[in-house]
């Protein structure tokens, strides 16, 4: 089966982001931005009871500097490949504000 990219492009009323998590990492963080787009985060929380998503939406409000309610994981629940829908904030924002924050 091949993999599906996704990439960071203007939505309607928002941003799309594609990211690869990695959880139970030692702290939260932005590990990079791959050629494809896609945004490796590492998260400290565990992959169970949605608790890594939750984690990532909320690590992802604090970045952006958005409320939660903006953030909705649109794809990949229950895998390490999401899809990310962010409210209210043109692209250009969200990649310069992913930028800054990269370890």
């Amino acid at each position: 089966m091949a993999e599906r990219q996704y990439h960071l492009h203007d939505g309607k009323k928002g941003s799309a982001l594609a990211i690869r998590v990695t959880p139970r990492a030692s702290r939260n963080e932005i590990v990079e931005v791959q050629s494809d787009g896609t945004v490796r985060i590492r998260l400290t929380a565990s992959p169970v009871e949605g608790k890594a998503n939750q984690a990532l939406i909320d690590f992802l409000a604090d970045i952006l500097d958005v409320p939660r309610s903006r953030i909705e994981i649109v794809a990949g629940h229950g895998g390490r490949d999401k899809l990310v829908s962010i409210l209210d904030l043109d692209v250009d924002t969200v990649h310069q504000r992913i930028l800054t924050h990269i370890s």
